[in-house]
């Protein structure tokens, strides 16, 4: 049996706001990430195996923040993580309001060693970011999708 690589489907949404270009991130939730903000934010996505790449990221969307984007799903070239994970990326313009994220949940012992199960959301918030902000705040493997958005659709 081979070992299948780790692959990640997500969408970025992005608005425009006069030559400024804004993009949709998710905050991850949970313990770890509760007081970070530098390296902490991503697209929403998650892990697929044997679905389509654009259907997975729609339903990692959704699961994540309780929304479906509609509009042109626009292809961006896959990036692979540090981790080795390769992320597969939709751009789509499409606006929304943060404060209106329903996320799933997941469980984890925590405190870790505490024999304590608890239900933590996956994604804790969401907010719009210019792409300068979004540089500094997004995983550093995610930035080279963040850096595809200019070429194609103007803006910074």
């Amino acid at each position: 049996m081979t070992k299948r690589s780790k692959k990640s489907a997500g969408l970025l949404p992005f608005r425009r706001r006069g030559s400024l270009l804004q993009v949709f991130l998710v905050h991850m939730g949970g313990p770890f990430w509760r007081h970070k903000e530098e390296g902490a934010w991503s697209l929403a996505k998650g892990e697929f195996e044997d679905e389509a790449p654009l259907e997975a990221a729609l339903r990692e969307f959704e699961e994540e923040t309780g929304m479906r984007p509609a509009g042109e799903f626009i292809e961006l070239a896959p990036v692979k993580q540090p981790g080795g994970k390769t992320v597969f990326a939709w751009a789509v313009e499409w606006n929304c309001d943060p404060e209106k994220i329903r996320s799933n949940s997941f469980s984890m012992e925590w405190p870790k060693g505490s024999g304590i199960m608890r239900r933590f959301p996956e994604v804790d918030r969401a907010s719009w970011f210019s792409l300068e902000e979004a540089r500094g705040r997004i995983l550093k493997g995610q930035i080279p999708l963040l850096d595809q958005l200019p070429g194609l659709f103007g803006g910074s």
